[in-house]
């Protein structure tokens, strides 16, 4: 580990011009690429007390043994600049939006005398004109089974072709009329050609032309009574018009656009794009990446504009490809703080105007959430994909064996959370996972007793004295009966000792792992390998010490810490920092996630709860079992508070001086919360 002081630069020699800088390792391999307005000011920031920087941003500076400069004019140079050199030196510290190679294009090789329609992936080529990228081959193969009945253009590989025009015989699209058969000389080079660029005219967004022009057509042959031309044009106008339904009418107004969405989790993040043209989705794409402790939403949209936009601009060097690089407009759900230095970037690579900003409302409003929804979707299975492999499960375990120094790897893991609104309503939840997967069955949840005193440490201390009680208790109990043993000692008539096997089968008391008097088996008699609480130090010490008190030594505790993902250990001073790609802490904080979202659920449910039927306490006659009906027939307070009489009577249970009572009640408070309002107007 180097020491970041032994290659900081003189004070006053960096320059206060914007600029980019790139950090180099002791083998001069580029490891992190950045652009500041001031290089001044933003190196000074890496080389201040290491223990205020952030984990990645420490082990970047410590990794590195050397840091460069180059000045630029203006902060859109040092754009351009940091793409290019992301791009070249590919540093391991940079989040890298890569091209994922699963999205199919249909690539149209204009760069050929006699241009291919074909299922393409791979780096673009100059010359080669691509569409989509399309979710699935299968849907590419679809659009040109719809379309080369109207655009008759070469689909055969190089071989195919030329095998046939040496033996003087098209192919089968040939013959059925879906290829225009330029192997054999049926069309000439500059009529095939001709065909594929309508094709690409098509599906460049120009549809409403080329259909109204064959309609044209077909009406022109219909009149010169050539009614098998005209059927033939009648058919290709409806097939292109089930292509044109495919694609999804989302903006009405023919908007060109990318929508972008992101969805982030503590250590990763999944970005969505929607490409709209002419107010159509005319294709999707998405990417998940590591993120950054210190990567805002911010920060990643600017990072990812810079490297998708640049890398657009590459591919799109085709001298025969007049696609855009960049549309008119780019919807993003946040704007980087540098976004007047994007927009004009941006600008600059189309050509023309580029408004860059968020959407506030109506039909582009609906369609990002629509883009968010999706990139939500795709890191959820990216989750569940990594979840759902076995090996990365078993390594997962491994892992945290290995960096908490247990005995053995922890097969059962239980974690617990606490939540809460400002005190109220404290709950507690303890979720359980076992081999790595969610035991859902064994899951609990707790209303902390003593509320908010003492904060989230007294509420863990509750929750860990609570469970591990119950343990002691079943254990005691499975002891007691149990049935697995098949040995007894005793003694015989004559006071001699007897030894001897007994069949489990004839003993007559419950089995393991069962209570006997409810039959139901024992969830908390068994203890976990490993118990994690949501928290650093203190929430750790307070869930160790309730161990210590009650006995417990094999079950060893941690704490996942929410902001900078920490594990702390009982009596440890600094945490254990895990590797961010481990899958031991990928692991950890899905456990410590599905506890968070098990707490949330459970006080929601009881805050609704009160809240619903606080405006009925203290009615006369009216006890919980009544409100809950009451709520439940009517639905809210409101609808409640519009009844009369006669309706709230039809209630089970509800006499007509209770309907009365709880009338007067709900209109005595809007009564009194009319006379708070006037007052607090005449005093002010």
């Amino acid at each position: 580990m180097a020491d970041p002081s032994t290659y900081r630069p003189a004070p006053g020699t960096i320059p206060e011009a914007p600029g980019v800088y790139r950090f180099s390792d002791e083998s001069g391999r580029v490891i992190y690429v950045g652009k500041a307005k001031s290089l001044r000011s933003r190196l000074n920031s890496y080389f201040a007390d290491l223990s205020g920087l952030h984990p990645r941003t420490r082990r970047m500076v410590t990794t590195a043994a050397s840091v460069q400069w180059t000045v630029v004019g203006t902060e859109v140079e040092a754009l351009q600049l940091e793409y290019n050199w992301i791009k070249e030196y590919d540093p391991q510290f940079n989040v890298r939006y890569r091209d994922d190679k699963t999205y199919p294009v249909l690539a149209v090789t204009l760069n050929e005398e006699f241009p291919q329609l074909k299922v393409y992936r791979g780096p673009r080529r100059k010359g080669v004109r691509y569409f989509g990228p399309y979710a699935h081959a299968w849907a590419i193969r679809e659009t040109l089974k719809l379309l080369t009945r109207v655009f008759p253009a070469r689909v055969c590989s190089p071989g195919v072709f030329k095998r046939h025009g040496q033996i003087g015989r098209p192919c089968m699209f040939g013959y059925i009329g879906k290829c225009a058969a330029p192997c054999v000389g049926r069309v000439s080079a500059e009529e095939h050609r001709e065909i594929v660029l309508d094709f690409c005219e098509f599906l460049a967004g120009h549809t409403d032309q080329l259909i109204n022009r064959i309609e044209k057509q077909m009406h022109t042959a219909a009149a010169e009574m050539d009614f098998e031309r005209a059927a033939r044009l009648r058919d290709d106008a409806g097939a292109l018009r089930r292509v044109v339904e495919k694609q999804a009418v989302v903006l009405g107004d023919g908007t060109d656009a990318d929508v972008v969405a992101f969805a982030l989790d503590p250590l990763e993040a999944a970005v969505q794009v929607f490409h709209v043209r002419g107010g159509r989705v005319r294709g999707q794409r998405g990417w998940v990446v590591e993120r950054g402790e210190e990567d805002s939403l911010e920060v990643l949209v600017g990072q990812f504009l810079a490297q998708f936009y640049g890398e657009q601009a590459a591919l799109a060097g085709s001298a025969d490809d007049a696609t855009q690089p960049v549309p008119r407009e780019v919807l993003v759900p946040a704007m980087p703080e540098d976004h007047a230095v994007l927009t004009q970037w941006l600008s600059d690579l189309r050509g023309s105007r580029v408004s860059l900003r968020t959407a506030q409302r109506g039909d582009k409003r609906a369609l990002a959430e629509t883009v968010e929804r999706n990139a939500k979707e795709s890191l959820t299975q990216h989750k569940l994909k990594r979840a759902g492999d076995l090996t990365a499960r078993s390594a997962a375990l491994e892992e945290i064996q290995e960096y908490l120094e247990l005995d053995s790897a922890p097969l059962r893991i239980e974690c617990t959370d606490v939540s809460h609104v400002q005190g109220s309503d404290v709950v507690a939840s303890l979720v359980v996972f076992e081999d790595g997967l969610p035991k859902k069955a064994d899951y609990r949840r707790f209303s902390i007793r003593g509320g908010s005193e003492g904060g989230d440490v007294a509420a863990i201390a509750e929750v860990v004295r609570r469970r591990f009680q119950r343990y002691l208790r079943e254990s005691a109990e499975e002891n007691e009966h149990d049935p697995t043993s098949t040995s007894c000692s005793g003694e015989t008539a004559d006071g001699s000792p007897m030894t001897g096997e007994i069949d489990p089968a004839a003993l007559d008391g419950p089995l393991p792992g069962i209570d006997p008097t409810t039959g139901r088996p024992r969830k908390f008699a068994y203890a976990p390998n490993l118990l994690v609480v949501d928290g650093g130090a203190p929430q750790v010490a307070a869930a160790a010490e309730v161990l210590s008190e009650l006995g417990i030594t094999d079950v060893a505790v941690c704490g996942l810490a929410k902001r900078l993902e920490e594990v702390w250990l009982p009596g440890e001073e600094m945490p254990a920092i895990l590797p961010r790609t481990s899958e031991a802490l990928y692991l950890l904080q899905r456990i410590r996630d599905e506890a968070h979202r098990f707490a949330i659920t459970y006080h929601r449910q009881k805050r609704s709860t009160r809240m619903t039927t606080s405006e009925l306490d203290g009615v006369p006659g009216l006890g919980a079992s009544r409100k809950t009906a009451l709520i439940k027939h009517f639905g809210s307070v409101r609808k409640l508070r519009a009844a009369t009489v006669e309706q709230i009577t039809e209630v089970p249970g509800v006499g007509r001086r209770t309907a009365e009572a709880v009338l007067t009640a709900l209109h005595a408070d809007d009564g009194a919360k009319r006379s708070s309002t006037i007052d607090t107007g005449e005093a002010s």
